[in-house]
């Protein structure tokens, strides 16, 4: 939390009230500390300030500090001690030991995993999830760093010593650690670490130093990609942990619920679209757009994004735990009611361990006909304006313009007819096209080609659906169109037939997403623009007055 450099908000002098509650907040939260160590960690008349900074990714902090070294900061209403408190106070809170080397580890922003730890002869210490504790060296009782445990210590044992142990959020040597005087950790000798031995032979220190930093680094490899390979793993760390040790014991019967299954695509998503799709120029980004462009479309295939079936229920939830929880962004709202991305921390090792699928999108790229009776993808058909001959010549002969305008001129210069006041002669023919499907033979009809239609039609008090028609003159299946729009804009789409025609149906998709059909026409179908109708009527942009 502190590995980068925070912000400060405000730094005040503490009130007499406030001392007194904050005292008292210590005991209760601490209840080892005697009446004299709470009097000398909180003096009456020396002067202690209130800090409240913002940490890199937005976080709000309380920092209590006195004679310049921060006492405790308190982190949504519960408070944690720093290093300069457990130096004096080793044994204030539960100790997890770990190598020397795993400290640069921890001070970078890692949390320490289970393979790090050094058990000692007396066993872990007893922890239930979430409880505050402190991290260790071998050799030395000084803690130097502060988290909470990320499973019990029964789940510790049952895990086989895998997996992550400690949540890390305060280290020596991190920003919070600089913002006091700076002091190195006391040498507090610690009998148990000396002389370990390690399955009953004594090894060098380095040597047991690398191996378990070696374990540990790929512990967390190792947990990353069980992450990315488990599809319906919860977000929480209770969930991750559970899922964890199922596919670690082959534990696969239980299937997973239908929350924890999206809120697991959430994140996905939510990563893929981070790591590939959103660019540092385009914050801030406003999370609706954020979405509906990015999230969507990262979306594999097979699968539809619904937040209203995950336990957030609400995007605004969903991003809030991903800037608390996991510090990947950082959320504001700009503007009264509309929230914006405006920082990303394109650093987060969650962020940067994520490997991105090579496909997710059906529409990105049409997967190549296999000859396995897959269907094929679509190509747009080829379409010719034909000039029909009315009178004389062949009647009901089809020529292309370029055939007309040739007759014409050669007719014209051989008899010497040349009229500046002569009419066009296409304006006096009957205009025709032809249509090449791929794999058919051309058909030629009189008349216009129809274009696809795009309407906005009000349905109810206030509410508007977009209609679109004549997808099967393009060859279009209207049912293919439906699911693509519903994937790309997350909204229901419907097939109505059409009254006083038997063979064609539109598509209703609620919402007016104009836009999003003209791009999805354009883009991905290859529909020339001039055959589309009413890409005019799309919603302008801009701010709204």
């Amino acid at each position: 939390m502190f590995a980068r450099q925070f912000r400060v908000r405000s730094n005040t002098a503490i009130k007499g009230s406030d001392r007194r509650k904050l005292k008292a907040d210590i005991s209760a939260a601490f209840p080892s500390l005697t009446a004299d160590e709470l009097t000398e960690l909180v003096p009456n008349k020396e002067e202690l300030n209130v800090v409240k900074i913002y940490a890199h990714k937005g976080d709000a902090l309380t920092l209590y500090v006195l004679h310049k070294n921060p006492l405790f900061f308190e982190l949504e209403k519960r408070l944690y001690p720093t290093v300069y408190v457990l130096w004096r106070y080793p044994a204030l809170l539960p100790t997890f030991r770990t190598w020397p080397p795993v400290l640069q580890k921890l001070v970078g922003g890692a949390d320490l995993m289970l393979p790090g730890v050094v058990v000692p002869s007396s066993g872990l210490p007893e922890v239930k999830r979430g409880d505050c504790c402190s991290v260790t060296l071998v050799n030395n009782r000084a803690p130097v760093a502060v988290g909470s445990a990320a499973v019990s210590s029964g789940e510790m044992r049952s895990l086989g010593m895998k997996g992550r142990g400690v949540c890390v959020l305060h280290a020596y040597m991190d920003n919070l650690w600089a913002f006091g005087d700076k002091s190195a950790p006391p040498s507090l000798p610690d009998a148990e670490g000396e002389g370990l031995e390690v399955n009953g032979e004594e090894y060098e220190a380095d040597d047991i130093e690398e191996e378990e930093v070696e374990k540990c680094e790929e512990e967390e490899q190792e947990e990353q990609e069980e992450q990315e390979r488990t599809p319906g793993a919860k977000v929480t760390n209770q969930a991750r942990s559970d899922v964890l040790w199922r596919c670690d014991h082959g534990v696969t019967s239980r299937p997973l619920i239908s929350t924890e299954i999206m809120d697991a695509l959430l994140l996905r998503c939510f990563l893929h679209a981070l790591k590939s799709k959103v660019k540092k120029s385009e914050l801030p980004l406003l999370t609706s757009t954020f979405l509906r462009n990015h999230m969507f479309s990262c979306c594999p295939s097979g699968t539809q994004l619904d937040i209203k079936k995950s336990s957030y229920k609400k995007l605004s939830k969903f991003l809030q735990a991903m800037q608390k929880q996991h510090n990947l962004v950082r959320v504001r709202e700009l503007t009264k009611g509309v929230e914006s991305i405006v920082e990303v921390d394109w650093k987060n090792r969650e962020l940067r361990y994520f490997k991105v699928p090579e496909e997710t999108d059906d529409e990105a790229s049409p997967a190549p006909d296999r000859g396995d009776g897959a269907e094929p993808p679509y190509r747009p058909p080829e379409i010719t304006a034909l000039y029909s001959v009315s009178s004389r010549l062949e009647k009901g002969t089809i020529l292309q313009p370029e055939e007309v305008r040739h007759i014409v001129t050669e007719y014209v210069k051989n008899n010497e007819l040349v009229d500046e006041n002569n009419k066009k002669a296409l304006g006096r023919m009957q205009e025709c096209y032809q249509v090449v499907y791929p794999g058919h033979a051309p058909i030629r009809k009189k008349g216009h080609m129809e274009p696809i239609d795009i309407s906005v039609a009000s349905r109810g008090s206030n509410k508007k659906v977009t209609l679109i028609k004549n997808l099967e003159v393009y060859g279009l299946d209207p049912a293919a169109v439906g699911t693509a729009l519903q994937r790309r804009v997350q909204a229901s789409s419907v097939l109505q037939p059409i009254p006083g025609s038997k063979d064609k149906v539109l598509v209703q998709i609620q919402g007016n997403q104009i836009h999003q059909v003209g791009n999805l026409l354009i883009d991905h179908y290859q529909i020339p623009r001039k055959y589309i109708q009413g890409l005019d009527k799309a919603p302008k942009g801009g701010k709204k007055k």
